[in-house]
């Protein structure tokens, strides 16, 4: 790898910005947010920090370049020109994962399939030999975006997309996903420094995001990455990453403050233990029984709400009726909770009205294909009726403090675009 290196990052669409600070705090240079993620620049050691340290970003990749592809000779010509022997060798094995927008081809199958044509082609011509394809483990994984007729190319440094963790051993249905918890716990300012309770903690995903961070633990910490396995920066990636991986767990740091789940369905609570105990966390996160439209067991003075509330697979039958009535119900619960500061992930357009509450802060993110709002509210002597909270000032943007300290960019007097 080079010394520095341009680098794209993918996030859930909506969380770009909280993306783009984390990567500042772990030494990034240069930081661009785009649709559906971030570039900047990174060395292989803050490449390597981002991959171990990043809740938020779901693949790391290494762009190869962007091409005109029209048409399927199209697409074979563009990746055929890639100095694929730069990367490859035929003792090591690779895989070809495809996406499409807006393309004159409806397979994304279709696609991979040219990709890898002209990359076996190109090495067999080049080298002599070619490398085998192992779609399960790779030692290399080539991504390919078809937009329109704009191809791109790219090395995926992770492998596994990075909010697999390795803790969700029992989901549930529709559960979130890991990364877009701790993109929400970044958007809500949590640090580890207040107690934590989700109402409504399913499988249990922002409770075991949330001890991640309380425990300064790094996400990827239990993963390998597929950057080891590379013919040519393998050796030393792996080299640094023991280091940093010895140097985070030096560096995790006791629980203060409480952090609790609750539900109702006890096959959630179930799946949420399991996957509590897969994450390592079971003395740091206590999930009981509880409904949260009643009141629950919660400390005082208060902390941090947040929670993902059911889209109605989970509330019985009533449509939509019986959506704003559950709905309802949680304003009054939530509304007497004095102290707590509320964030809560809305996927139903009627759920504000519903609520009966005005938000003092709002962000537009994407849980997969739907569209949520981020809804902030006040709690307690905020819970007023409309009425009288006219006059209730606005949050201003927050201020996350780093969990991982800033590591020192190589070029310190370089300028930041």
């Amino acid at each position: 790898m080079a010394e520095r290196l341009p680098l794209f990052a993918t996030t859930a669409r909506g969380t770009e910005d909280l993306l783009a600070e984390e990567l500042r705090e772990l030494g990034a240079r240069r930081i661009r947010q785009d649709r559906g993620g971030v570039r900047f620049l990174a060395s292989l050691y803050e490449a390597l920090q981002v991959c171990l340290w990043s809740r938020i970003a779901m693949r790391v990749l290494y762009p190869l370049g962007e091409f005109e592809a029209r048409g399927a000779e199209g697409l074979y010509e563009a990746a055929a020109s890639v100095p694929w022997e730069e990367h490859l060798t035929p003792d090591h094995t690779f895989a070809v994962e495809a996406t499409l927008r807006d393309s004159e081809h409806s397979h994304s199958g279709f696609v991979a399939l040219k990709v890898k044509d002209a990359l076996v082609d190109r090495m067999r011509g080049t080298l002599g030999a070619r490398p085998d394809v192992n779609t399960r483990e790779p030692d290399v994984r080539v991504v390919a975006h078809l937009a329109k007729e704009k191809l791109s190319l790219s090395l995926d440094l992770c492998g596994e997309p990075l909010n697999r963790r390795g803790y969700r051993v029992r989901p549930t249905a529709a559960p979130l996903k890991e990364t877009l918890a701790a993109a929400l716990l970044r958007a809500a300012n949590y640090t580890g420094e207040e107690p934590l309770v989700d109402p409504m903690c399913g499988s249990g995903t922002l409770l075991i995001e949330a001890g991640f961070i309380a425990r300064h633990r790094a996400p990827g910490i239990g993963r390998p990455f597929a950057v080891e396995r590379w013919p040519h920066q393998g050796p030393r990636a792996r080299e640094l990453l023991e280091d940093l991986r010895a140097d985070a767990r030096r560096n995790e740091r006791k629980v203060l403050f409480p952090i609790l789940g609750f539900d109702k369905d006890p096959e959630a609570l179930e799946a949420a233990r399991r996957n509590i105990k897969a994450a390592r966390l079971s003395e740091e996160i206590q999930v009981a029984e509880g409904d949260a439209t009643k009141p629950l067991p919660l400390p005082k003075p208060g902390g941090l709400l947040i929670t993902n509330p059911p889209y109605g697979e989970r509330i019985g039958t009533g449509g939509q009726k019986g959506m704003k009535t559950f709905y309802f119900k949680l304003g009054e619960s939530f509304q007497e909770l004095d102290g707590w500061r509320a964030h809560i992930l809305s996927g139903n357009p009627g759920f504000e009205s519903a609520f009966h509450a005005r938000p003092s802060s709002r962000r537009e993110v994407w849980n997969g294909p739907i569209e949520c709002e981020l809804l902030g509210y006040r709690l307690g002597r905020w819970g007023a009726p409309l009425a009288e909270r006219r006059s209730e000032p606005a949050l201003g943007p927050s201020k996350q403090t780093p969990d991982v300290a800033p590591v020192r960019p190589e070029h310190e007097g370089e300028e930041e675009a």
